[in-house]
């Protein structure tokens, strides 16, 4: 029987590697909305993607270094799902060497990215930190810190599920002038100062305080994410 997904799983596989236009990544995300099978992989395979980038460059042996510059890197995909499969079983294999304490920020930018889409960037809409919160009961394991800033020009709008590594994460939206911020939060060990970057053109920043860690994104500058994160530290 045909894969009916076959031709999608080639398209995450692009996605992943950044080789998708904006028509082309805009029908998979409309995919991946309404497949539930999809979207578990292209979230796993985001997240291995940015861990294997993650690997230190000095971390392989000289001699597999040098097995590697053998042949330049082609970037071409071969239709046939026995290689994607193929693939995949590296992918998974490469998993054993990385560590779980990757940059996740790669994956949320693209759950930033699909949330943009027409209907998709609230599940709950409110500014009412008190309707938002309890909506995630239930739904996520812990309770995200809900809070609003409108008085600091960070109004909350609302709320909804997104996926990181194949789990459900809390993603709490915000509006900076007419700009979406989404602020993803799960829990976390330890308190880390907001580092800042740039990943498909949003900006982001993450950062750990009192049991959670954070992801801001958006496309507004990274100083403004930077200010929202202040406010969500200082309690």
């Amino acid at each position: 029987m045909t894969d009916p997904c076959a031709d999608w799983e080639l398209l995450i596989q692009a996605d992943c590697d950044g080789e998708l236009d904006i028509v082309a990544t805009a029908r998979l995300a409309r995919h991946v909305e309404t497949c539930p099978a999809c979207a578990r992989l292209q979230s796993q395979l985001h997240g291995l993607s940015q861990r294997i980038r993650d690997l230190p460059r000095d971390a392989a042996p000289s001699r597999l270094a040098a097995g590697f510059r053998v042949a330049p890197p082609r970037r071409r995909f071969v239709p046939v799902f026995g290689s994607f499969a193929a693939g995949l079983a590296l992918a998974a294999s490469l998993m054993l060497m990385v560590t779980t304490g990757a940059d996740p920020s790669a994956e949320l930018v693209a759950g930033h990215i699909r949330a943009l889409q027409p209907g998709h960037l609230t599940d709950v809409v409110s500014t009412d930190q008190h309707t938002v919160k309890p909506w995630f009961d239930g739904r996520i394991d812990y309770a995200p810190d809900v809070r609003d800033f409108a008085s600091a020009g960070f109004p909350l709008v609302g709320g909804r599920l997104d996926y990181m590594n194949g789990r459900p994460v809390a993603a709490l939206v915000y509006r900076r002038a007419q700009h979406p911020i989404n602020l993803f939060v799960w829990p976390a060990s330890g308190d880390a100062s907001p580092i800042a970057g740039t990943t498909k053109g949003y900006n982001f920043v993450r950062w750990k305080s009192a049991g959670m860690e954070y992801v801001a994104v958006s496309d507004v500058e990274i100083a403004e994410l930077q200010a929202m994160a202040r406010l969500m530290i200082a309690k």
